[in-house]
């Protein structure tokens, strides 16, 4: 049996170690959104696993994108149209075109898994809305400016909704069909969607490196 020395002990060896980690180098290792959640309700945002009104699978594939999206949202929050728009070079993107290409892949992924339709068969009013953010550059770079953090957010919330309820419909087995002809090699629809979740995170990667590159940045953000 351990003494109620040793227990002490330790106790106080893992707060002072989690403080240390905490610090190191300036990184966050504790993502903040994730901890900060909503206090109303039942907070489940750091509980990956099935959910309730989807099937066990899906459900688990749900809780990773809501966690990553609201990650991702709280990079963004309060960030003002001169940010949303600022361009550090003539080869990035800025944050406010990377909003709407999140919202895009969202829409052309429901589409493709949802819908059946073959990458980039869909009706071409698809196209004149979303093609521009999908595929960003320089024609990006030239059109997609001037919005406010609510436009982007608007586009974000209403494509996911519309993913969620299709998400509802669908079982275990839909998520686990393999697409042969996916140019990637023989993929499943959950790969395509685990594939949109870690896409966000790759650009919110990169919005936090634009945030430090903007004017007024505090030195050593991240």
């Amino acid at each position: 049996m351990r003494s109620d020395k040793t227990l002490s002990g330790r106790r106080a060896f893992l707060r002072t170690a989690a403080a240390l980690t905490s610090g190191i180098a300036g990184f966050n290792f504790l993502p903040v959104p994730a901890l900060a959640s909503p206090a109303s309700g039942e907070n489940e945002l750091n509980i990956l696993g099935p959910k309730e009104g989807y099937s066990p699978e899906v459900g688990t594939l749900v809780s990773m994108m809501t966690w990553m999206r609201t990650t991702m949202l709280a990079s963004v929050k309060g960030m003002t149209q001169e940010q949303l728009d600022f361009l550090l070079d003539d080869k990035a993107n800025t944050v406010g075109a990377m909003l709407y290409h999140l919202a895009a892949t969202d829409t052309f992924y429901h589409l493709h898994t949802f819908q059946a339709i073959p990458w980039g068969k869909w009706d071409n009013s698809y196209n004149k809305e979303w093609s521009i953010p999908m595929q960003l550059g320089i024609i990006a770079r030239n059109k997609i400016k001037g919005n406010s953090l609510d436009f982007y957010l608007e586009k974000l919330n209403t494509s996911r909704e519309k993913t969620l309820a299709e998400f509802r419909k669908r079982d275990d087995k839909w998520l686990m069909t393999v697409d042969k002809e996916w140019p990637w090699g023989p993929t499943n629809n959950y790969c395509k969607w685990f594939h949109v979740c870690e896409h966000e995170s790759n650009h919110n990667g990169q919005i936090k490196f634009l945030k430090s590159r903007m004017p007024g940045a505090k030195p050593g953000g991240e």
